[in-house]
């Protein structure tokens, strides 16, 4: 089983994948940092400081021992209150917009840096044996003088 495994392994598709997790985790905190502390912050001063990470509906009651803000989400959840948030739904779809986009773009500049491949001329079609042979028995009929 542990040669199976180490076979496994040892094809070049596993280890492309590994690296590419790898890398793309990486890329990942790169994007999140890219969009929270620079893109959201630029679209919440534009917006006038619109953040809709707050915005939600309760959908059970508050524990009789809180003490915090009925309108503060992170602390009603750490509760354990249930709620239903909207608003985090919004500024994470948000989020994945923003960063699909940036991904589309460097993608989009990549592709546009690398050299294109050049494309062989097509050859042109081998013609079959046999219309090879019916234009030899029309070229020889053509060819006959006619009785």
């Amino acid at each position: 089983m542990f040669k199976e495994f180490k076979i496994f392994i040892a094809r070049g598709n596993v280890l492309d994948l590994a690296v590419a997790v790898i890398i793309g985790a990486a890329f990942g905190k790169i994007v999140t940092s890219l969009t929270e502390d620079v893109i959201m912050p630029v679209i919440g001063k534009i917006f006038g400081g619109l953040d809709f990470s707050g915005y939600f509906l309760r959908m059970g009651p508050v524990p009789a021992n809180y003490g915090g803000s009925l309108s503060d989400y992170a602390a009603l959840k750490k509760a354990g209150v249930p709620l239903l948030g909207y608003g985090e739904f919004i500024t994470q779809a948000a989020n994945f917009v923003i960063v699909a986009f940036i991904i589309f773009m460097i993608v989009r500049a990549v592709n546009r840096l690398m050299p294109k491949p050049e494309v062989p001329a097509a050859a042109a079609p081998v013609e079959p044996a046999d219309v090879t042979l019916l234009r030899e028995i029309r070229d020889e009929l053509k060819a006959r003088p006619r009785v």
